[in-house]
C-alpha cells in the first residue's frame, strides 16, 4: 500500500471512531438525567416513545467496544501502513506469522518426543500406545474429513481398515503415500470402444467379482472379455488382480471405490477417473508423518489380532 492510501485509510478510521466518541459523548450530555412520561412526540402505529435517557449500561457497553477499537488499532494492523505494537512480530502481526508462531513453539515443545518415535520402525511404533493416540489425532485433524472419522472411507476415498491396497499396505508403502501423494487416473473409454464396449466391459468386469448384471440389460461377456484382454488387462492384469505398482484396483476383490452397481462401473469405464491423494511432506514433515503411518498400519492389523476370552470383553 503506498504512502497516500495508508494515511488515508488510518486519518479515515481513526476519524470515524472520533466522530463516534464525540456524538455519544455529546448525546448523553445532553440528556435529561431523570426518567419522566413526556413523549418525543412521534407516534407509530399509535406507539409513542418516551423521552427519557439510554440505559446506563447501554451507554458503558457502547464506550467499551470504543475502548476495545482503539486498542486492537494499537495492537493489530488496521491503520493504513501501521504494523501494530503487539509483542513479538517484528514485521507486524498477520495470520500467517501467528500461524507460524504457533507451529514454531508446538514444535520447540512436541519436537522431540516426534523425533523419538520417528527413529523407531514404524511396526514397532504402532504398538506404543501413545504413539497411537498421537497418531489418531493427526488423522482426524489431517485424514477424516475423506476417510471418515473411522477411518473406513467413502465414495472415491478408500476404506483404510481392511486389507485391499491400492498401493500396498506395508509400512514403508504407506509412509510413501503419505509423504508424497498419490495420483490416481482412470482414463475413459467411450470414445474407444463405444457404448457397447462400455456396457460389455461393465458387464464382464463385475463378473470377476462374481456380480450379476441386470436381468434387462443385454450383456456379452465373451466380446467384454475380448475388450477387456485389449483395453484393460495392461493395468488390471489379465486375471483382474490389478498391479500395486500402478495403483491399479483388483476387479476381483468384491473391493469397489466408486460403487459396484452397474451404472457405477459403466459411468467409471466409459468416462474415468481421478483420483489425488495430497501429499503430506511439506505440510506435516517426516516426524509426524511417521507417527500417522504406523497409526494407519495397525487401522488394518486389528482384525488380524486374536479374539480376547470372552471373560476379558467388555461387556
Amino acid at each position: 500500500m503506498s504512502t497516500f492510501w495508508g494515511v488515508y485509510v488510518a486519518l479515515l478510521t481513526l476519524g470515524t471512531l472520533l466522530a463516534v466518541t464525540w456524538l455519544i459523548f455529546a448525546t448523553r450530555k445532553g440528556q435529561r438525567s431523570d426518567n419522566t412520561d413526556q413523549t418525543v412526540g412521534h407516534s407509530f402505529d399509535g406507539i409513542e416513545e418516551y423521552d427519557n435517557p439510554l440505559p446506563r449500561w447501554w451507554f458503558l457497553l457502547f464506550v467499551a467496544t470504543l475502548v476495545f477499537a482503539f486498542g486492537y488499532l494499537l495492537l493489530y494492523p488496521g491503520l493504513g501502513n501501521f504494523k501494530g505494537l503487539l509483542p513479538g512480530y517484528q514485521a507486524g502481526w498477520t495470520q500467517v506469522a501467528q500461524w507460524e508462531r504457533e507451529m514454531a513453539l508446538a514444535d520447540a515443545r512436541y519436537g522431540p518426543l516426534f523425533a523419538s518415535y520417528a527413529a523407531m520402525p514404524i511396526a514397532d511404533v504402532a504398538k506404543d500406545e501413545q504413539a497411537l493416540k498421537i497418531g489418531g489425532r493427526l488423522f482426524a485433524n489431517h485424514c477424516s474429513v475423506c476417510h471418515g472419522s473411522d477411518a473406513k472411507g467413502a465414495f472415491g476415498f478408500p476404506n483404510l481398515t481392511d486389507d485391499d491396497w491400492l498401493y500396498g499396505g506395508d509400512p514403508d508403502t504407506i509412509k510413501t503415500s503419505i509423504m508424497q501423494g498419490r495420483q490416481g487416473v482412470m482414463p475413459g473409454w467411450q470414445q474407444v470402444i463405444g457404448d457397447d464396449g462400455v456396457r460389455d466391459v461393465t458387464g464382464y468386469v463385475r463378473s470377476l467379482s462374481g456380480l450379476q448384471n441386470p436381468a434387462e440389460v443385454a450383456v456379452d461377456l465373451d466380446r467384454g472379455k475380448q475388450l477387456y484382454a485389449t483395453s484393460c488387462a495392461m493395468c488390471h492384469g489379465p486375471a483382474g488382480k490389478g498391479m500395486q505398482v500402478l495403483g491399479a484396483p483388483d476387479l476381483t476383490d468384491k473391493v469397489w471405490l466408486y460403487g459396484s452397481s452397474f451404472t457405477q462401473v459403466q459411468q467409471t469405464i466409459g468416462h474415468g477417473r481421478n483420483g489425488q491423494m495430497p501429499a503430506q511432506k511439506d505440510f506435516l514433515g517426516n516426524d509426524k508423518v511417521h507417527l500417522l503411518a504406523a497409526y494407519v498400519f495397525q487401522l488394518s492389523q486389528r482384525k488380524h489380532e486374536p479374539a480376547a476370552p470372552r471373560s476379558q470383553e467388555k461387556q
